[in-house]
């Protein structure tokens, strides 16, 4: 596996290659990297992903752009999962934002990455103001040196699979709708870092998951957790997570993920934990004072340990998943 970071130096040997986002790695991306690698294989040629950081609607509206699914990290991993050769990065800055389709065919596609064959989705656009398309790149891939084929949109129950949707599934709570449209139960992975220790005083001690961006959903949810045991990382832990602002303890407005693991009292400050959120159980909510907290807690955990009692398929279910 190679990742590049995109400068004018790269390997000469032709490649194959897609373009996206990938926020999220979903249904409709795993089918289009499952069908540059099957070409790619046949044309004996690398296959090679290029997405973009940050994602171009952060670049242009910072405080309009969507939520990300993943970060950077765990889209690198969704993309090395698919088994795929290749990654390019490219650095969505204002001159990468003023390159003419034209120019990005020919000095980027061409000249840079050698490209031999590129896939692209139907709803593809690029250069300055978005103003290129997949017929643009039919009309110069000829005089440019690589063919192009265009992937129609994967379907899921007559519903198209995409990122913003996966985004309003996540905002209304429906985790099944999402994982349908992922492939996967939706997951955020992140370090383990010192919190305020109010979960250990009053009986229900957590792990304080970093945040580098801000989550498509809140709420607390019913969990599994990878990663809390070295010996076995791959065996996953069942538990209860808040994932929101914590009103009752703070007014700051910062997201803050914390999860509670059953029977589970273990040093893990500073290891890197993966959770799988299975099941929404209720909204945020401020409370009068701790301990009504403390009961509402107490009843979050029961049900989060009925729901494993009642389908202890989703330990299996997340189980592989990325």
């Amino acid at each position: 596996m190679h990742t590049w970071r995109r400068t004018s130096v790269y390997a000469k040997k032709p490649i194959a290659l897609t373009i996206g986002n990938f926020d999220g790695v979903h249904l409709g991306h795993q089918a289009m990297l499952a069908r540059l690698k099957n070409a790619a294989s046949q044309l004996g040629l690398p296959a090679c992903a290029m997405t973009f950081e940050p994602h171009p609607r952060e670049f242009f509206t910072p405080h309009q752009a969507p939520v990300r699914l993943t970060g950077l990290r765990e889209k690198m991993n969704g993309l090395i999962r698919t088994g795929i050769d290749c990654i390019v990065i490219c650095r969505f800055n204002s001159d990468f934002a003023r390159l003419s389709p034209e120019r990005f065919i020919t000095h980027i596609l061409n000249q840079e990455l050698h490209v031999r064959w590129l896939l692209v989705g139907d709803d593809f656009r690029f250069g300055t103001r978005r103003a290129g398309d997949s017929a643009t790149l039919l009309a110069l891939s000829a005089e440019n040196d690589f063919t192009v084929e265009v992937m129609p949109s994967v379907l899921v129950d007559n519903q198209r699979v995409s990122s913003s949707a996966i985004r309003q599934a996540l905002a209304a709570g429906n985790l099944d709708e999402a994982g349908k449209l992922l492939g996967r139960p939706y997951n955020i992975s992140g370090r383990v870092i010192d919190g305020d220790k109010l979960g250990r005083q009053i009986g229900f001690p957590t792990a304080n998951i970093q945040l580098k961006h801000s989550p498509p959903l809140n709420g607390i949810f019913v969990v599994s957790v990878y990663g809390a045991n070295p010996s076995s990382p791959e065996i996953p832990l069942a538990g209860v997570a808040s994932l929101g602002v914590r009103p009752t303890i703070h007014d700051n407005g910062k997201p803050v993920l914390e999860v509670h693991l059953f029977d589970f009292n273990d040093d893990i400050y500073g290891q890197r934990l993966r959770v799988d959120f299975l099941h929404k159980l209720r909204n945020e909510e401020k409370y009068a004072d701790i301990s009504t907290l403390v009961r509402q807690i107490e009843k979050d955990v029961a049900q989060a340990k009925e729901f494993f009692m009642t389908a202890p398929t989703h330990f299996n279910r997340a189980c592989g998943a990325f």
